[in-house]
Order: structure tokens, then sequence, then C-alpha cells
């Protein structure tokens, strides 16, 4: 490990990880969902990355504060491996945009497709004609039924309960609170929320109710607006939790020039660049996400040895991801960067990205 981040990344990670005694442990998910190509072949581990390799990144959208931060994270593993990155898009999130997109890679040659998929199956086609193009495919931050393999930025259970925990902790164990999500189609928000639905059966959290989920799109405008007409719809609402940088951030915008400032509890997944001065003003106690440099270099990697044969992405398979060192398929078609991280005012200024 050569980022000194990364050090402070892991070393926190143990708060986090104190979030999810419920989870027994475990950091890895299910396998790919049904459907997706998954491993296939057989690995040579002593494989070379060939030079010039093309690898395409898609976004959910362009010009998304995330995925910039995630795919700048990917250009400097592809130009660790001697790659030539590509970044591919359209500015609104939607499957449609992205098949344009999927084609433009394939037509071009690509050799590695790296994408954050806006439906599940709604790109396969495209991407399983750009696999028999010649092209692998890699999902990262949100999956679909057709990848190779699936670079998971963290567990799904344990992101639900951290995305719950912060809520009830902040809510001294009682009260309302309303989900503020991405697309209806994203199959990690998705995921997310319904481990937040499970986890809210257990005992513990008798006192804790969701009364209603929404979707802003991965949109500025349309989140901050769907925040609005929650807080209209929902008057009494105690808090807000939204598993996704663009909301998060929307919903903290809202609040933070109304009169549920410091009254309503806002929660999430965000970025300590975005969120930094509305935990300074008192709008959002704590956040929590992963390093989205870190998942966008690991995807890249990913996608460079899934290439050149090092991997198929079966169960037991080991990789070297650069400066992040080893990683190993606990199941198959899966590899997983870690444990979110929860930033409170103690730490978010430890932070830069």
């Amino acid at each position: 490990m050569t980022d000194p981040r990364r050090h402070l990344f892991l070393a926190a990670t143990a708060a986090a990880v104190l979030l999810a005694t419920a989870c027994g442990g475990t950091t890895i998910d299910d396998a790919q969902d049904e459907g997706a190509q998954g491993p296939t072949g057989t690995a040579d581990p002593d494989a070379e990355i060939p030079e010039g390799l093309a690898i395409d990144f898609l976004p959910k959208q362009l010009n998304n504060p995330f995925f910039d931060l995630v795919n700048a994270g990917g250009e400097e593993a592809v130009e660790a491996v001697g790659g030539v990155a590509t970044e591919r898009g359209g500015t609104e999130a939607t499957a449609d945009s992205q098949v344009e997109y999927i084609n433009a890679a394939s037509q071009a040659g690509s050799d590695v497709i790296v994408i954050a998929a806006n439906d599940p199956d709604a790109v396969c086609p495209s991407l399983n004609e750009a696999r028999d193009n010649g092209a692998v495919i890699v999902g990262y931050d949100s999956n679909a039924n057709c990848t190779d393999v699936f670079v998971n930025q963290s567990n799904n259970q344990l992101i639900g309960q951290t995305l719950v925990d912060m809520a009830e902790e902040q809510l001294d164990g009682e009260g309302t609170f309303a989900v503020l999500s991405a697309t209806p189609n994203a199959t990690n928000q998705n995921a997310w929320i319904e481990e937040m639905e499970q986890i809210l059966q257990e005992d513990e959290y008798a006192d804790l109710e969701l009364v209603d989920t929404v979707y802003g799109n991965d949109d500025d405008l349309e989140s901050f607006q769907e925040m609005q007409g929650l807080m209209q719809s929902h008057p009494d609402l105690d808090a807000v939790v939204s598993p996704t940088t663009v909301g998060l951030a929307a919903a903290a915008r809202y609040v933070s020039d109304s009169e549920y400032q410091g009254e309503l509890v806002v929660t999430g997944l965000g970025t300590p660049n975005q969120m930094r001065e509305f935990v300074h003003d008192g709008t959002v106690g704590q956040f929590a996400l992963w390093n989205p440099h870190e998942l966008g270099y690991l995807a890249g990697y990913t996608g460079a040895a899934l290439k050149a044969g090092q991997i198929t992405g079966a169960q037991g398979e080991t990789f070297t991801a650069g400066d992040l060192g080893e990683f190993t398929f606990e199941t198959d078609g899966e590899v997983v960067l870690g444990p979110p991280l929860v930033f409170d005012a103690d730490n978010v200024d430890d932070f830069d990205f």
C-alpha cells in the first residue's frame, strides 16, 4: 500500500465493522444473480497483462461527482498496466443511454468494459454482443446480470446495517424515516434497501419505522424536489436516509436552508468533500462511504487481470491490484473492496475525496 489515505481508511473501518455484529462477520454477498456470465476457463496467475489494453468505463452517468472520483481511480489503474482508458456515457442515468455507449465501445474494439448498470437486464443484450466481439465485462458499483465479474464496493448486508444503525443511533432508537434513493432499477440501491427492510424486522429496531421510499434518479434537481416532496407528505418525519451521493447532498442542501435544520436527521452515503460543510453546520451528524477512487482502481485492475487470463473470477482465486495489494474472490464472480467507513465531525477533515 503506497497511498497513506489507504492506511487511514483501513484503520477506520473498525468503527464500521462494529456496526455490523448481526452480519456474522461476513463481508461477501452471494454469487452473482442468476443469468450472469460468471467465471469461465482456467486462470494463469503468471500471465502478463499485455500493453495497450483498451479499457472503457461506463458510469451510470457523466458529470456525477461520485463517478468522477471512481473513474479517476480506474484511469490510474489503467495507466499503471500500460493500457488506454476511455470514459463513455450520457448525462442521464438510463439504460437506453448506456446501450448506446456499450455499442460504441464494442465497435471501437474495447478489450474491457467496466460498467455501473442502470438496469440489471436491459443492458445485457449489448454487453453480450460486446463480449462476442472480444471484450470482457466487469461490473462495478451496480451490477448487471451478464457481467463476467463484479467489483463490489462492500457487502450489501453490511451497507444496509450501517445505514440503519446510523439512523437508529441519531434517533436514539425510535422514530420514522424515509429513503431517498437513486433510480428505481438500480441494483445496488435496491439491494441495500432490501437489507434495511430485513434488518428493521429485528426486535432491537422495533421502534424504528421506514415510511416511504422515493427516487431522485441520481439527478441533483430531481433529488432536491423529491426531498421537498417528502417533507410535504411527511411533515413529522424524523430522518431521511439517502444511499446515493447525489441524493444525500441534495437532501442536506434542502434541510440546511429549511426549518428542519437541526431537527431532521439526514444520513446516507456521500463523499467527505461533498458533505463536509453540512457536517460542520450541523445538518449531517454521520454518513458513510467506501473510497470511490479505490473502487475504480480495483475495477480497472480486475478488468486487466481478467482480460490477461490471470483470473477468471472463480472462488478462491487471488490477484494483486497494484497499490491496493492482494484480493481474493470469496465467491464466484465477485470481489469486494471492503466495509464502509463512517464519517462524522471527528474524522471528515482527514479525507480528501
